[in-house]
């Protein structure tokens, strides 16, 4: 087990990382800290108290955590450590769910069942038993804990987004999508295979099937939100979501995703891009350029509604991450019109006495002022 940083380490960890100190590090960008409320991270908080370490210790006041791994007596400790708790909710993530439940598997424009891209089998997002069973889940979670908000996680049609190379099928094209376009636009599908099916819809009709899928995934925030409000009326609903501007792999956030940042703007309190800078193949500074992008592009005023808290990349994989690098993303991460900042992962930066040190320092820069 390694050590907590001791306190020489902490004081170079310090001056390293003062803006301007090092040549090869940009000026830092331009933080509110006067608003800003979140200093995250993301993951187990065991991974820091089974090393004796309590948050805010670390100057940490926020847990986003997989809603599975919470349990009555983490939410106690963050309770006496004054942290908020917020769960990170699986939305359309459908493996281990179609294996028992087939009419859930999402359908691609060859007819075939979608297949797993690494991590994450998208589900069918229009398979009613599904929704139903996503939904309860969250309402008993909702029931069963004192959540300070849900993170909804893998909200998008079957893809992968998190590569240098990313995974875009065009989904999905099973029966009950079918139908279902067909009553949202009143265009009547001929009968067809499923495979000439969706060659005809996407060279006649791309543009209003474009547009009927985002709003099926800004139908499953609106759901979403509603329950929280029902049971939990205080408590946030916030996005994780990928990063990708308009254009990028020829709009595909949009045409493939289906994230429509008009569409859901109005109806989610915190957006958390995934600037996983390392896994998608960027440099440190497209993390300040895409949250500078980002701001701009929804209008967003720091500590306004929508508000923008980012995750950004500190675990060491494909490529390892630096505690240089992890701090000039947390910076990046913080700037523009960011309210709150968060890293992926936990373990990650707890098995790092240096990364660890970077953390503390910066979100220790992070803490209005009275």
């Amino acid at each position: 087990m390694k050590a907590f940083p001791s306190t020489l380490t902490l004081i170079l960890v310090g001056l390293f990382f003062l803006p301007g100190r090092n040549s090869g590090q940009e000026k830092s960008p331009s933080i509110n800290a006067e608003k800003f409320e979140i200093r995250g991270i993301y993951g187990s908080p065991n991974a820091f108290w089974n090393k004796g370490i309590s948050l805010n210790q670390l100057n940490v006041n926020a847990v986003f955590v997989n809603w599975k791994a919470i349990n009555e007596k983490m939410m106690e400790r963050a309770g006496n450590e004054g942290l908020k708790v917020f769960a990170e909710f699986p939305a359309l993530n459908g493996k281990g769910y179609v294996d028992k439940h087939p009419e859930a598997w999402a359908i691609d424009s060859y007819g075939k069942k979608v297949e797993s891209a690494s991590w994450f089998l998208g589900v069918c997002p229009t398979e009613p038993r599904f929704r139903e069973y996503r939904m309860n889940e969250l309402r008993v979670l909702l029931q069963k804990f004192d959540l300070d908000g849900i993170w909804m996680d893998y909200l998008h049609w079957h893809a992968q987004f998190e590569e240098p190379e990313p995974i875009l099928p065009e989904t999905c094209f099973c029966e009950k999508c079918i139908r279902a376009f067909e009553s949202a636009t009143s265009i009547d599908v001929p009968d067809f295979s499923t495979a000439d099916q969706a060659a005809w819809i996407l060279t006649r009709h791309d543009s209003k099937w474009r547009d009927w899928r985002c709003s099926v995934i800004a139908g499953w925030v609106t759901e979403t939100r509603k329950i929280i409000k029902e049971e939990r009326p205080d408590a946030l609903l916030g996005i994780y979501h990928c990063p990708w501007n308009d254009t990028e792999f020829n709009g595909a956030r949009r045409r493939i995703l289906g994230l429509d940042y008009d569409m859901l703007k109005d109806i989610t309190d915190v957006f958390s891009p995934m600037v996983y800078h390392g896994r998608m193949g960027r440099e440190a500074r497209w993390v300040k350029e895409n949250i500078e992008w980002f701001c701009t592009r929804l209008k967003i005023k720091s500590g306004e509604f929508p508000k923008v808290w980012p995750i950004v990349q500190a675990y060491d994989d494909p490529k390892v991450v630096s505690a240089e690098e992890f701090g000039m993303v947390l910076r990046y991460g913080a700037g523009a019109g960011s309210t709150g900042i968060m890293m992926f992962t936990s373990d990650a930066v707890a098995e790092n006495p240096i990364k660890t040190g970077v953390m503390k320092k910066i979100y220790s820069e992070l803490i209005p002022r009275e």
